[in-house]
Formats: C-alpha cells, structure tokens, sequence
C-alpha cells in the first residue's frame, strides 16, 4: 500500500469518525437542553491536559481534543468518564442531570443511539435516491471468478461459475464470501466446463477466510487498456490504451488478476509483454516498478457485464433506506454472534481497531464507499453504545430502566465504581483490538 493511499484511508477515517462523534453527542446534547439540564462541555475528541481548540458560548464550552478516539459531553451531574468525584458530593442542583425524572434521563442517554441509527437510515435513503442500486448478480460473470490461493485450497479455479453456497443463490456477487461465514456454509456449487460441481468446505475454511481477510473470488476481466498513467512504465514501453495484455514473460496473462499475479516477481526489472493492437500482436519491454505495477489499469467492469440497477425517487428512497439500515444491522450482529458460538470464528482473529477499520475505506477517494462506510460504521456505533455495559449508554439505560421499574435510584457511589468498572473494560477492549492491529502489521 502506498503512502498515499494510507493517507487517503487515515482522512477518509477521522472525517467519518468526526462526523458520527458530533451528531452521537449532539443526540445527548439536544434533549439535555430541552430539559434544562446543563451542558458543561461539548467536545470532539478527548482532551486530557489540553485542546486544540475551545470557545465558551453561554454555560457550555464547545472544544477539539487532541486524542482521536471519540467525543463526549460533560453534562453537569452526571456520572460519567469525567469523574467529577467534587461536584458529586455537592447537594443536587436543579440544573444537574441527577435532579431530573428518570424518563427525562432515560431520553437523554439514548438520544446518541438514536441519533446513530436515524443517520445510517438517512445516508442510506440519499445514497439510494442520488445514485440508485448497481450490483453485478451472480448470474452475469461472463467470464467467471478469478480465485485467490484459499479458494483454489478448496477446489475452487479460475473461471468457474457460481451457483450457489449451501444450495443456496446468492444474488449479489460480493455478498457471496459474507455469506459463507455468516451461514458457516459448508459446500459451494459451481459450473465448470459446462458441469455443474460441488465444492465441499472443509472445516477450518472460515477461520482462514477471517485470518487472511483476502478475498477469496473476484470477477475475471479480461485485460483491456482503459488508462495509462503519464511517465509510468506502461508510457514509456509504448502501452496504449485499448492494448489487450496477452503474456507477461510467456506466463498467460489475458485477464487482470493474471497480470497483476505475473508482475509481482520481477520487481524493479525489464521484462517482455506481448499484447494484442488492432490485430498484431507486439512485444514491449517495461521496467516493472518497486511496488509490482505498471501504472495502466483495466477498462471498468460495466462495460463488460450487465449489472442490476434500479433508481429510486425521494419517496422510494425512504422505505428502501430503512430497509437496508435493518438488513445491515442483523448481519451485523449475526457476525458479532459468530465469535460467541462459532467454533471457526475467533475473536483474536476477528477483532481489530482503528487501523483494521480504516482499511474498510478504499485507497482512493470515492464519496459513495465513503458514505456506504460511514453508515455501516453509524449503525455499528448505535448497537456497540446501547450494550448493556456501564460507561457506555447502554449501561446507564439499564439502571435509568432499574429505577424506572422499581423505583429505586442506584446509589451515586454505586454508579461511580460501576463506571469505572465499564472504563477498565473498554480500555482494556480497545488497548486489545488496537493491539491486535499493530501485531497483524508489525510483527507477524
């Protein structure tokens, strides 16, 4: 990966996280001022010692952290990560979020949960009235799959076709290695040569799949020139566009990922490639670059293959948003409960943080993945906030739900040390994740 597409990632990542941490904390900010609770702080990011900015604007102080994992609001008699063990141990104020009805409290810690979903809906809805649906289904891989060195362990090759995973279709071609987790498949079905195969999954499979993160199958697409960067070893060998790629060093390589595969050993070297231009075949001797490309790329995919699209009016949009928002959340949760029952799925395998999110994002800039992923991301936001854990939202709704059946308030003190309990569990998770990263890409 290159240093620029890190830097893409690393700013396509802190935008989205930005925009997700404001409006969560604006879902606790907003109901906090309607019930004439005050607002102490509102900051994005985290600002232990210093900021980088704040501005005083009535009783509220609005402020950038200089620590990038998150955002809060300090909302005056709160127990919260601020343990503010001074103003605790005052007499309740009528200003202070401890003097107010618990239903009132309840609304005002679910509201960034709220807020969370609402948005992934949203970004869901606009992306489908602005851009419509466009998939390529299963069904219309002309020319087959391009298989990675896991599938091929399997029996899969290039050029079969799909059919089915578990006897069951798949119609969205990239759902499909989702789907062999998600329902811990255990055979895939493909035509080959005309002959319909079943392809046993062995047990095991899954756990590499989410070891690797590689993925598994791609579309095959033969190599025609679409593009070719000025001064780059394509250019200066005379590649044109519309050339066809037919070998690179007498190794076969007609489609994309076979060229991409055969450039890889020979780094840095001249070496022959024979393509197809306006029927003659030529032979043209690139130097292949440090990083194994040549700087051309492929004509795109639409041209070669009938996708499904379907365009939606602002109205059409709304329902088919919520739908996907729900629809995204149950896999979701289905994949979290994998590491929970599965005996595939391990968390050690699985988990990742802020690094291992970021590389979701692609290495370019394109505003329709990056609103796909900030949805996905707002959605996940919501349900990892209302787990019933204290120091997330979802701990404090469980005692406000407590009291509001009993009738009985959880003692202060007993909030505090429940707090700092949920504290050492999610620093703890996050030091772990994060670690788990640095292990992936430093040391293993």
């Amino acid at each position: 990966m290159t240093t620029q597409e890190i830097l893409i990632k690393a700013g396509q990542l802190i935008l989205s996280l930005s925009i997700l941490v404001v409006l969560h904390e604006l879902g606790h900010f907003i109901p906090a001022k309607l019930f004439k609770a005050r607002v102490e702080k509102f900051y994005l990011f985290f600002d232990p010692w210093f900021s980088l900015f704040k501005k005083k604007k009535g009783d509220t102080e609005y402020g950038i952290g200089w620590l990038p994992l998150g955002g809060y609001v300090k909302i005056s008699g709160m127990v919260d990560e601020s343990m503010d063990r001074e103003q605790m141990a005052k007499p309740p104020q009528p200003w202070e979020f401890r003097s107010k009805p618990a239903w009132q409290r309840l609304i005002i810690m679910i509201g960034g949960v709220t807020v969370n979903l609402i948005l992934g809906f949203l970004i869901y809805a606009m992306m489908l009235w602005h851009w419509g649906e466009s998939y390529l289904p299963t069904k219309n891989l002309t020319y087959g799959i391009a298989v990675d060195s896991l599938a091929q362990s399997i029996g899969l090759r290039d050029g079969d076709m799909v059919l089915s995973v578990n006897h069951q279709p798949v119609e969205n071609f990239k759902a499909i290695p989702a789907e062999i987790i998600l329902r811990e498949a255990t055979s895939i079905q493909v035509e080959r040569a005309g002959k319909p195969l079943d392809i046993k999954i062995p047990a095991g499979f899954v756990r590499e799949m989410i070891k690797k993160k590689g993925t598994l199958m791609e579309v095959r697409i033969p190599f025609t020139v679409d593009s070719v960067l000025p001064k780059s070893p394509a250019e200066k060998a005379g590649i044109r566009k519309g050339d066809k790629t037919l070998t690179v060093n007498g190794q076969p390589a007609s489609y994309f990922h076979e060229f991409k595969k055969a450039l890889q050993p020979y780094k840095n070297k001249t070496i022959p490639i024979q393509v197809l231009r306006d029927g003659d075949t030529l032979k043209l001797f690139p130097q292949v670059s440090e990083n194994g490309t040549l700087g051309m790329f492929p004509a795109n995919p639409v041209k070669d293959f009938k996708f499904a699209t379907r365009e939606y009016t602002f109205f059409e949009a709304i329902p088919a948003g919520f739908s996907k928002c729900i629809s995204t959340l149950v896999k979701y949760v289905q994949q979290l409960r994998l590491i929970f029952v599965s005996k595939e799925v391990k968390a050690n395998e699985s988990l990742g943080g802020f690094m291992s999110i970021g590389n979701l994002f692609p290495g370019y800039w394109d505003w329709s993945s990056f609103w796909e992923m900030t949805a996905l991301l707002s959605i996940i936001l919501a349900f990892m906030n209302i787990l019933p854990i204290p120091a997330l939202d979802g701990g404090h709704v469980l005692f406000l739900l407590y009291e509001i059946v009993t009738g009985r308030k959880p003692s202060e003190k007993f909030l505090e040390y429940a707090q700092i309990i949920g504290m050492v569990i999610l620093f703890s998770l996050l030091i772990y994740a994060n670690g788990l990263d640095v292990w992936r890409n430093w040391f293993k």
